[in-house]
């Protein structure tokens, strides 16, 4: 077996207490497909950095064998100092390379190879340092957040051209779908310790929730054997006569063992805040119609033609399109802040909106985290209508109180991606339009972003190139068909990308079963096909049995209300308003039994599909 062509072993870092990594090793060999894991600020950009020599570990080796190539994607790239995009691709190349590959990727990636490097926006930097990366096709490729700025089309091909290259890849993501498609391995950066699973990251869940559920196990043991010695100290009359000091030794030993355990960080509490239901008919466009004039060739350009939708309240739904195919301007016109040149939209009057703004576009850089949380306005968040102090609000989101007075703009891209949320789940709604809100996050709190929006009794509209996000979150999605034409296709990506093949979509259920809806009507037509369950579907499967015992309890509540014979006579209003109670409990069980008996259904000609 060849030796790794990286190595890093024993690698010891700290800023300021708290040591960030402490023993950690890597080894890369010709080949591999890792992905690094972990929590944000767990360190995994600071391993991949001292992996590429950008950076030294305070202790610790690292050793690359001669003649290996690296090349490392970073995420905020400085492009300052050269003529044109191309230059500074071609400066990553070695001596003797062949040049038109840059041009080449600097074409598929929708960039000019004659830019000047200056003007060119956030996105399309992040796409010059991926084509300066790729170029010369090294041996050990180190990629941090490659698909963040890409769209879903970008993304794929991504993907792809990983695939095909002999490069080693050591890649750090968000996007889970990216993961699971290319890893081989999974190396977890957790609490300054590196450990590896010589899995993908398929399966790197189930064996990270086994590994902290063994190391719980570990510390009550632990617990109870520093209980059991500290009471022999104490009592024991061996203890009392002649004082054991070996024994003694031991205890003082296992606590401090106790106290160096560093514990797993806790998770974000996120409650979002729910305004009055809104009417079942939430937003209604009929035939909505946007053109710009972009400048490049006579007459407006279409980005939304003809578009006709129906939004009801409980609807889950996704937008997909390239990066400039008009998503915002069609979530402007469904929220109506832009005005159509042609066509109606409606938008319920009891309609409460929160916009999750991941541009960030509306902090302010200068100001501190408190009083971007409380607006200036003391040490109180109002949350749901209730007062709760920010130091409280700040932990529920995993700041640490001394970050109280730390300005935002020296936060990390993750600290503000959970900044944003905290300020949006804060406020009333009953329609949360969510703009690319998988930036930055790690997948645990993505997790618990996935758990809160499938018990979100509102609407969402959601904009995301993230495909597992999409899956499990979204009961439809609206897609960009070029030239202005948005079709809807019921269930989440993997089932638009079914449908627009023309295989079957399964049974239509709930929200997730809604046909495809639009005032254009060129584009495929849904069949019917089997698919797995998506993530509200597995969601209310497991969750309305549970919903439909207590709507059995509140009508047996009302039953006994109602068998009283006096109540009528004593209280007219008291005995309508417990039987139009009734009636609509009972119209919520039947409905609630109807829907799991259809999901029960769809589960069972999937398994045995």
């Amino acid at each position: 077996m060849a030796p790794p062509l990286l190595t890093l072993r024993d690698i010891e870092l700290t800023f300021g207490s708290t040591p960030l990594l402490e023993g950690a090793s890597l080894a890369v060999s010709e080949g591999d497909r890792l992905c690094l894991v972990g929590r944000n600020g767990s360190g995994k950009s600071t391993l991949l950095k001292i992996a590429a020599g950008l950076i030294d570990a305070d202790d610790g080796e690292r050793f690359v064998q001669p003649g290996t190539t690296i090349r490392y994607l970073e995420q905020a790239p400085d492009l300052s100092g050269y003529a044109t995009a191309l230059d500074y691709v071609e400066a990553g190349f070695n001596p003797n390379e062949d040049h038109y590959r840059g041009r080449y990727l600097l074409d598929i990636l929708g960039v000019d190879a004659a830019a000047d490097p200056s003007h060119l926006s956030g996105g399309e930097t992040r796409r010059c340092a991926l084509a300066r990366a790729l170029a010369p096709e090294p041996d050990i490729l180190l990629l941090d957040e490659p698909t963040n700025h890409l769209d879903l089309p970008a993304i794929e091909w991504l993907e792809g051209e990983l695939k095909s290259l002999r490069s080693a890849l050591v890649l750090i993501s968000h996007d889970r779908r990216f993961l699971e498609n290319l890893s081989r391995a999974t190396v977890w950066i957790d609490r300054g310790s590196v450990r590896r699973l010589d899995q993908g990251f398929g399966s790197f869940e189930a064996w990270r929730d086994e590994t902290l559920e063994q190391e719980q196990t570990d510390r009550h043991k632990l617990d109870r054997q520093i209980v059991r010695e500290t009471h022999w100290l104490i009592h024991g009359v061996t203890a009392r006569r002649k004082r054991n000091q070996g024994r003694l030794r031991d205890l003082h030993g296992l606590r401090q063992q106790r106290r160096e355990q560093r514990q797993q960080p806790g998770s974000v509490k996120m409650t979002i805040a729910e305004s009055d239901a809104s009417g079942k008919r939430v937003i209604e466009a009929r035939g909505v119609s946007k053109s710009y004039d972009d400048g490049a060739k006579p007459g407006a350009k279409p980005i939304v033609s003809n578009v006709s939708l129906r939004i009801l309240r409980g609807d889950r739904l996704g937008l997909i399109g390239p990066n400039g195919a008009g998503k915002t301007t069609l979530l402007n016109l469904l929220t109506g802040t832009l005005e159509p040149d042609q066509g109606t939209v409606k938008v319920g009057t009891t309609v409460e909106v929160v916009t999750l703004d991941q541009k960030r576009e509306h902090l302010d850089p200068t100001r501190s985290l408190s009083d971007t949380l409380t607006d200036g306005s003391g040490d109180t968040v109002i949350v749901a209508g209730q007062p709760k102090h920010v130091i409280s609000y700040m932990k529920d989101f995993l700041f640490l109180p001394e970050q109280a007075g730390t300005p935002v703009g020296e936060l990390s891209g993750g600290e503000r991606g959970r900044l944003m949320l905290a300020l949006a789940l804060a406020r009333p709604s009953n329609l949360l339009v969510l703009d690319e809100p998988t930036n930055d996050l790690d997948l645990e709190t993505l997790d618990l972003l996935q758990e809160m929006l499938a018990e979100y009794p509102g609407t969402v509209l959601l904009v995301s190139h993230d495909r597992d996000f999409l899956d499990r979150v979204a009961s439809s999605v609206v897609a960009s068909e070029g030239d202005g034409r948005w079709i809807e296709y019921a269930g989440g990506y993997s089932d638009m990308i079914a449908q627009r093949r023309g295989e079957t979509i399964g049974a239509e259920i709930g929200n997730t079963g809604k046909r495809r809806r639009s005032g254009s009507k060129s584009g495929p037509t849904p069949e019917t096909q089997k698919r797995k369950l998506s993530f509200i579907e597995s969601h209310a499967l497991k969750t309305l049995p549970g919903d439909m015992k207590k709507l059995e309890i509140e009508i047996a509540n009302h039953q006994k209300t109602l068998a009283d014979p006096t109540l009528y006579a004593r209280d007219p209003a008291a005995f309508d308003s417990a039987a139009a109670a009734l009636k609509t409990v009972e119209t919520g069980l039947a409905e609630a039994e109807e829907k799991w008996l259809a999901l029960e259904v769809l589960r069972e000609e999937i398994e045995g599909g």
